[in-house]
């Protein structure tokens, strides 16, 4: 795939995957980066992660506090917050009514 649209792509729905991970638990950056590349969003680095978890930490959809690392320095922590839940559940929607169109139109191409 062409590296420069889906960089693209992902800029547009980044922050709605952060908020589904966060969705099933609290969570790290660096923790965060491992599952949204096991879900096969590859190529993200903290330079990209960390100002999308700052602008949902302003927006209120996600609340941070630090925790003491066991074996290592403290690390910041993330969690969905209400707001947050209800912004993944009502985007969830639009996306799947979004992605739904361009299949559509992609198959009929793929088809000829």
């Amino acid at each position: 795939m062409e590296l420069e649209r889906r960089t693209q792509w992902l800029r547009g729905v980044l922050d709605l995957c952060v908020l589904g991970v966060l969705a099933h638990r609290e969570s790290y950056g660096y923790e965060l980066i491992q599952s949204l590349h096991a879900a096969g969003l590859d190529g993200i680095q903290g330079g990209t992660l960390y100002p999308v978890l700052l602008r949902l930490q302003r927006g209120g959809q996600v609340a941070a506090h630090w925790r003491e690392g066991g074996s290592g320095p403290a690390r910041k922590y993330y969690r969905i917050t209400p707001e947050g839940a209800e912004t993944l559940r009502r985007s969830a929607a639009d996306w799947e009514s979004f992605a739904g169109g361009v299949s559509a139109i992609l198959r009929e191409v793929a088809a000829r």
